[in-house]
């Protein structure tokens, strides 16, 4: 992660370069304004972004929820309900609105449990994960080593004496739809995934994988203690309505603006199957609801601004995927920007902001050409409000990810899931060091008590405010150096040009 940038003056500057807005430094005595100084737009949208109004609408996914069996997932009416909230406000606002369909792959679990040498142990089926036969599976634990790349190669698993066997692995470099094929391949009836770091277990095989092995996830803490029970007998029953089924996204774009430079910011609108996911996703859903209907279908803009609410990001980031890969390369290349928002009201909150320019060096490396100035605007305008950020890796995991590989530009914010706080980031941030951001990630607890309100009204302005200055301008994203950047290059090339004439003999300038 990127050491914190927390002076207010170099973040002031670090924005005014990013967005060629000429913010100047801002003196101390200046600091209780909490917004940066900027394009009118994007000042007066985060004074018009009330939290009050973004958690009305948490209050109504929390209910629509309530009303369709505790959930909003993708294919269920809750989900629907949901989306048709949006879309209605947002064409009473005036947006053009479209509800893009498609058909997916729908995943729910009915049943989930693992016994080992007698003792039950919490386990998650994976989504899309086969079914065991009904009532379970009953053998031996055997314990696959843990290795660079663990059960990403068959002979992991032949190796371990695995075939009639529940294989335990442990999570990582490899997804988990290899190792649910490799462990099927050795002759496994199951498999179990133990986390590789202290965080809630979960994943998903990203689709059918027919003929793949049951797959389960446990936590790192039960692995580790599993490891040592290897040969003991063990019971897993993986039980799951998998169907197909349609659900649409919801887009909605501003009437005004270029329309072959677009300013483009989503949200994922699913929850998870368990749960009515008000942090995931209802935050970002909520504060980008609220930002669109605060800026309005029609507002004096230079570069249009489109919405995206997402459908089965938690299947595998279907809707966001559908949406680009059905653009022609004329229209992806219409696109300036985009900007993701995925949790960011955790109630155990971390500040990131996704680490466009890879200057952290974790992970997948840093965003297409462009997505190093969005890190800098998010990142200037917490230092503004004094509020340090992390850098996040783009590990693929949230709907920015099709956007990426097509080259588009891409940032964001996030304030953590089921990965731990530790005690700097709790002495930076507040909150309870050795708990997750986000303890109800993915669960039923996921609700409106699962919310932290000042993280939410603080990254709702960050959203208001980023956004609305690159309604304005996104010279920076497209490579041109930012006005002021510009005028100052015209003024210094203007002086030499000055001192070249003054310095040669009237004859050569053609002076008599």
């Amino acid at each position: 992660m990127p050491s914190a940038k927390t002076t207010l003056r170099a973040g002031v500057a670090v924005l005014a370069a990013a967005t060629g807005l000429g913010i100047a430094t801002v003196p101390a005595s200046a600091q209780a304004s909490p917004i940066p100084d900027g394009p009118a737009l994007a000042r007066q949208l985060v004074k018009k972004v009330d939290v009050a109004n973004t958690n009305r609408h948490l209050i109504a996914l929390q209910r629509l929820a309530d009303r369709n069996g505790g959930t909003r997932a993708a294919g269920t009416k809750g989900h629907t309900d949901s989306a048709e909230y949006i879309a209605t406000k947002l064409e009473g606002a005036g947006f053009i609105v479209d509800r893009q369909e498609f058909p997916f792959t729908f995943d729910q679990t009915t049943a989930a449990s693992l016994t080992v040498g007698g003792q039950s142990v919490p386990v998650v089926r994976m989504t899309y994960s086969e079914d065991t036969p009904a009532g379970g599976v009953t053998s031996t634990l055997a314990v696959v080593p843990a290795d660079a790349t663990p059960g990403c190669e068959l002979s992991d698993f032949t190796a371990a004496g695995v075939a009639g066997k529940i294989a335990l692995v442990s999570r990582g470099t490899c997804t988990f739809a290899v190792k649910a094929a490799n462990a099927a391949q050795a002759g496994a009836v199951g498999v179990v995934v133990y986390n590789n770091v202290p965080a809630a277990p979960g994943g998903t095989l990203g689709g059918v994988v027919a003929g793949s092995a049951p797959a389960a996830a446990i936590s790192q803490a039960d692995g580790q203690a599993l490891i040592a029970k290897n040969g003991a007998p063990a019971t897993l029953n993986l039980q799951g309505l998998t169907e197909q089924r349609t659900t649409y996204n919801v887009i909605a774009e501003t009437q005004t603006g270029r329309t072959n430079n677009v300013v483009m910011a989503g949200a994922h609108l699913d929850s998870v199957p368990a749960g009515p996911g008000v942090n995931d996703n209802g935050t970002g859903s909520a504060a980008l609801l609220e930002t669109a209907l605060q800026l309005g279908g029609s507002p004096k803009v230079n570069n249009k601004v489109r919405f995206a609410w997402w459908s089965g990001e938690e299947l595998g980031l279907l809707g966001s995927k559908y949406y680009v890969q059905n653009l022609d390369f004329e229209h992806q290349l219409d696109i300036a920007l985009y900007l993701n928002f995925d949790m960011i009201g955790s109630p155990n909150a971390g500040y990131f902001t996704f680490d466009g320019d890879n200057s952290d060096g974790v992970g997948a490396g840093p965003g297409p050409y462009g997505s190093a100035q969005i890190e800098q605007a998010f990142t200037a305008y917490f230092d503004y409000t004094g509020v340090p950020l992390e850098g996040r890796d783009f590990d693929g995991r949230s709907d920015y990810g099709e956007f990426i590989l097509n080259g588009i530009p891409a940032g964001g914010l996030f304030t953590g899931a089921e990965v731990i706080k530790t005690e700097d980031q709790a002495n930076k941030w507040g909150g309870v060091a050795g708990e997750a951001f986000d303890p109800c990630y993915h669960q039923a607890c996921d609700n409106l008590g699962n919310i932290d309100r000042v993280v939410l009204d603080r990254n709702s302005d960050a959203i208001a405010f980023v956004l609305g200055s690159y309604a304005i301008s996104t010279e920076d994203i497209n490579g041109v150096p930012p006005r002021a950047a510009r005028a100052k290059t015209r003024a210094a090339q203007a002086r030499v040009a000055q001192k070249a004439v003054a310095h040669v003999p009237a004859a050569s300038a053609g002076l008599s």
